[in-house]
């Protein structure tokens, strides 16, 4: 037996995702997208420089965090192409949104 509620099928139905991988899936390219010209902007500031060994370490920084973003979205996007797509893992969350932060803290580092 299962519930109906008012909003819908009970738990013991199953669930149709409709669109929402696809939505999904487009967020995540559109993200990829921003940060990898976050990145590009960055290298291109820090590139102006004197070149001195911090530059240089933080030109470093910034592409292994672009990378390691890359690397995370990719795996997300190619999960969600099948046909019932896993959650996204708690390690893979907090690695995107740690690249993200240091992108962002980085970005602010190039500024001032």
């Amino acid at each position: 037996m299962s519930f109906a509620g008012p909003t819908g099928p009970g738990p013991a139905e199953g669930r149709d995702a409709g669109l929402q991988p696809e939505r999904t899936r487009l967020a995540w390219r559109r993200t990829t997208l921003a940060c990898s010209v976050a990145a590009v902007l960055a290298l291109r500031q820090a590139l102006r420089g004197s070149g001195s060994p911090v530059e240089v370490v933080g030109v470093a920084v910034i592409v292994l965090l672009w990378l390691a973003f890359l690397g995370v979205a990719h795996r997300r996007i190619r999960a969600l192409a099948a046909h019932r797509p896993a959650r996204l893992a708690p390690r893979a969350a907090v690695g995107a949104a740690l690249c993200t932060l240091a992108l962002a803290a980085f970005a602010v580092a190039v500024i001032l």
